[in-house]
């Protein structure tokens, strides 16, 4: 009787474990490195390749601003694909990138933590997938002056 027990508990736990990969997931972000709390966070997700970085013509965007503090960022839940995240630091809240010849004054982030060169990085660098498991992406804010 036991043994059928455990057989019967072990073949549930099979069964609800990893979510089907054609489920939506859920996403969220943490941000290290904030300089400041100062303004808010600009967030950018977007899974079109033609609209990163700046996500905000893309028809499926999720495009929104939150508080500017340290620690996790829920996204929501994200259909199968690949996405990818760009992050400002906008300090003074005017709801864009300020800049100094061409050279952020804010912070900028990306997922994935790609190197920063000249400028932003391709969405292939940046990008992630979501399928059958819960994402969460570790962002390093970085400031150039």
């Amino acid at each position: 009787m036991i043994a059928r027990l455990a057989v019967a508990i072990l073949a549930l736990a099979g069964l609800s474990g990893a979510a089907p990969l054609d489920q939506p997931q859920s996403v969220s972000m943490a941000l290290e490195g904030l300089r400041s709390g100062k303004g808010q966070i600009l967030v950018c997700v977007t899974r079109m390749p033609q609209y990163f970085p700046d996500c905000t013509q893309d028809p499926d965007k999720r495009h929104f601003a939150v508080a500017a503090q340290g620690g996790a960022v829920t996204l929501g839940a994200m259909a199968p694909g690949r996405y990818a995240i760009a992050i400002i630091h906008d300090e003074n809240a005017n709801g864009k990138l300020d800049t100094f010849a061409g050279i952020p004054r804010e912070g900028v982030g990306f997922s994935r933590n790609p190197a920063l060169r000249f400028g932003a990085p391709s969405f292939q660098a940046a990008s992630f997938p979501v399928a059958g498991a819960p994402v969460e992406q570790d962002i390093k804010l970085k400031y150039f002056l």
